[in-house]
């Protein structure tokens, strides 16, 4: 009898010692499944590694994202990998709207399908499907009205780009622009009838694979989408335009083209955390001195 109660004790014993474990295992998952959840439709923290968005945002800033606007995601990516994953959005509380600074999937440069490496972009989206924009000596126009200037947006080269002057990095291909004479273009909309032809073909062709097919020219100067002749290709998603605040320092829709509604991820609210992105942690002192109180606790419009 006496063994059996001791059996019974050492069990118990056992048991006990099992309890701290499960609850720190508990907790610990708790913790993981929030984390997900916030991170994924919530909230999340972005590094602005450049200076595309001064003085509204500067390089070296640390932002919260609010992804709950726009609809947030699951994850697109294999965290810490550039492996991209199928993923689900819930309903957005509302659009992305002309002005919004909008955090996104990068669709690549200007002649690639798909951006090699997973990257979030950050620029100020300045006009939505359907509208036709146009830059005149630096000067945004949307649909034909002067768009309103952003209260930090700046130029840092005191002499524009001659009108004829084509860039040949510009967007599109061929096209006879620069960064401040662009367009008129009209961004792309769901259900938008794209004109298809030898002339045209350098133009839209990258545009057409990015959504999902197989587009070329024929040794009869023929477009060809999935192998059949086309004359006209419909747009199968909404697009929006983004620029950055500076102007002549960002790579934005005007050398790499478009960006897909699908690809927003959100948009940033506020700056927690600032220093300089140049000095290295190593340095610990000097880039302990280069904190930028001043920033922290800036809202973003």
């Amino acid at each position: 009898m006496a063994r059996t109660d001791r059996s019974s004790t050492d069990k118990e014993h056992r048991d006990a010692k099992k309890e701290p474990v499960k609850d720190f295992l508990k907790d610990l998952v708790f913790v993981l499944v929030s984390f997900f959840f916030l991170n994924s439709f919530v909230l999340a923290s972005f590094e602005v590694p450049t200076g595309s968005m001064e003085n509204e945002i500067m390089a070296g800033d640390f932002l919260f994202v609010n992804k709950f606007i726009y609809g947030g995601t699951t994850p697109r990516t294999i965290p810490f990998t550039n492996v991209r994953l199928p993923w689900f959005r819930v309903p957005a509380l509302r659009s992305v709207g002309r002005g919004d600074v909008i955090v996104f999937e990068f669709p690549g440069q200007r002649e690639e399908i798909q951006s090699p490496e997973f990257m979030f972009y950050l620029k100020r989206c300045v006009a939505l499907s359907g509208d036709t924009i146009q830059v005149v000596n630096r000067i945004l126009y949307i649909n034909g009205k002067p768009s309103p200037i952003p209260r930090n947006m700046k130029f840092n080269n005191m002499n524009p780009r001659p009108q004829a002057y084509a860039d040949p990095k510009i967007f599109p291909r061929d096209a006879p622009f620069n960064e401040d004479f662009w367009g008129p273009v009209v961004v792309p909309k769901k259900g938008d009838v794209l004109d298809l032809s030898a002339s045209t073909y350098q133009r839209w062709a990258t545009f057409i694979s990015r959504e999902g097919h197989r587009v070329r020219l024929d040794d009869r100067a023929r477009v060809l989408v999935d192998g059949v002749v086309a004359t006209r290709y419909i747009v199968q998603r909404n697009y929006l335009f983004g620029m950055g605040d500076n102007r002549d320092n960002s790579l934005d829709s005007r050398f790499w083209g478009f960006i897909p509604e699908e690809n927003i991820v959100g948009t940033p609210m506020i700056v927690y955390w600032s220093w300089d992105p140049d000095k290295p942690l190593s340095s610990i002192i000097d880039k302990i001195g280069s904190i930028r109180l001043n920033r922290i606790g800036s809202l973003i419009r």
